[in-house]
């Protein structure tokens, strides 16, 4: 029995004849687009500041790897649900609620006095941008029809991913050469507040026109699966066979088998089971999963290796971080006008292909190399990451059905972010390895030249499966006709 929910006034629906107004819709790409720069900012601001944040709180070895990666636990830990509340309760609500976590949580960040509050600071900061990131590409499948016009809002919001990744270490480099780290975080959080007091005035809210309620078990396994693996990620690079690591392990492994369990017998699950078995939904998951676990792995841990094994400083190995942030920023916007009949998955697995060899053009590193010597690889890698930020955007909507982008967002980018913690751990694990073996340099840079291989590896194993669900689902095509001729 169907449930009638009332719509709150200047409360627009997903249906056949939702309201698109033109200046609604460029008011919401604009939003959506400045909201997750901010939130990509905040995500990578560390990368540069690291040294003096750790200095400054007193940081020990693994305060210093959570100071990095605990605002992925976050995200991780968030998307998913974020995505779902945007959806059904309303991407407006969802959209300001996460810039209002944003600024707490950043404001947290510039007044703390130790490693724990930065570290949960940073846990709060991944929960409001995750609904941040949520709700924007959900604002952007509702307010933009399928077709060239989403393709356009598509490679904006792209745009802003990699704008967000570009931005972050240059201004916290920057404030933290001429003021303090901590500003930073006040200038997000202020930011934040702006923006959410702009969106709360600005935009018409917005759901599907099927509200469903929460599925609150779900939500509350899947986080605790998300967080508990993440966790285990961060704290096994100080030794895997240690306790803490393997309880993280299993709590995660527990959590996730019955999360799937209760996906299946739940009637309003969080992402439909039958979406594993849709081709593009499968494609579009597993590039994201694989851009998170080969560029955005390696890349990431590109400025500290930049520091140890070459002596840049943190404003240097931010303006070279931007040869291949800033590149993708260019071919995002740009990515509308590949050929029409280049299909979703085709941008998603040529994209992964190039930054393959964006990545590989990075390897053969030595202790003489120049940081000069990096800039062909990250502007290769550069090209691809930006055809991937815009088909990412587009397919994580296009792959579910009508009215669930926020859920799509959270699916998708759940994906990524979960592949960039394990990249960045893969990455740090081999570079440990070999920097153990070697002597100073010259085992770090070895470390980094493999790391590159395996990271370029992971990037083109994601691009086999994207092609291996079109074949699938040609077959399925083909076969169906055969046992029904009559369709």
């Amino acid at each position: 029995m169907s449930r009638t929910w009332q719509v709150a006034p200047g409360t627009t629906t997903r249906g056949a004849n939702a309201p698109r107004t033109g200046e609604q819709a460029r008011r919401a790409l604009a939003v959506a687009a400045v909201g997750t720069v901010l939130a990509l900012v905040a995500f990578t601001a560390p990368l540069a500041t690291v040294g003096s944040v750790t200095a400054a709180l007193g940081s020990d070895v693994p305060g210093r790897t959570w100071i990095l990666s605990s605002m992925g636990i976050g995200l991780g830990a968030a998307l998913l649900t974020a995505g779902t509340l945007a959806d059904d309760r309303g991407r407006r609500r969802v959209l300001v609620g996460g810039l209002v976590v944003l600024a707490a949580s950043s404001l947290a960040a510039a007044l703390a006095g130790g490693t724990l509050v930065f570290v949960l600071a940073r846990v709060g900061q991944g929960i409001g941008a995750a609904a941040v990131i949520a709700a924007s590409l959900g604002l952007v499948a509702h307010w933009f029809e399928p077709g060239p016009a989403r393709a356009a809002a598509s490679g904006v919001w792209g745009a802003s991913v990699g704008g967000g990744i570009a931005l972050g270490p240059l201004v916290a480099s920057a404030l933290d050469r001429w003021a303090s780290w901590r500003d930073t975080y006040v200038v997000l959080a202020v930011a934040a507040l702006v923006l959410a007091v702009v969106a709360r005035r600005r935009l018409d809210e917005t759901r599907s026109h099927e509200r469903r309620p929460l599925d609150a078990w779900g939500a509350t396994l899947l986080a605790v699966a998300t967080t508990g693996f993440l966790a285990a990620l961060v704290e096994g690079r100080s030794g895997w066979g240690r306790p803490e690591v393997l309880v993280l392990l299993g709590v995660g492994a527990a959590s996730a088998a019955a999360f799937v369990v209760a996906e299946r017998r739940t009637s309003f699950p969080m992402v439909d089971p039958s979406l594993f078995r849709d081709g593009r939904f499968v494609a579009a998951s597993a590039a994201a999963l694989a851009t998170g676990a080969g560029a955005i792995g390696l890349l990431s841990f590109l400025p500290g290796f930049l520091a140890l094994a070459l002596g840049l400083p943190p404003t240097t190995s931010a303006v070279l971080f931007l040869a291949w942030s800033g590149t993708s920023v260019v071919f995002a916007l740009v990515a509308r006008r590949l050929p029409a009949g280049w299909s979703g998955r085709a941008q998603l697995a040529g994209g992964l292909v190039v930054v393959a060899a964006g990545q590989l053009a990075l390897s053969g590193i030595t202790p003489g190399s120049s940081w000069a010597r990096f800039l062909p690889g990250l502007l290769v890698a550069g090209v691809g990451s930006g055809v991937l930020n815009a088909a990412l955007g587009r397919e994580a909507v296009a792959s579910v059905p009508p009215g669930r982008g926020g859920m799509g967002s959270g699916a998708n980018n759940t994906a990524r972010y979960l592949g960039s913690s394990i990249g960045v751990t893969v990455v740090a694990v081999v570079v440990a390895a070999h920097a153990g073996t070697g002597s100073g340099v010259s085992g770090l840079v070895a470390g980094w030249n493999v790391a590159v291989w395996v990271t370029a590896g992971i990037s083109l194993v994601g691009a086999v499966v994207v092609g291996a669900t079109s074949v699938t689902d040609r077959r399925r095509t083909v076969a169906d006709a055969v046992a029904d001729p009559t369709h």
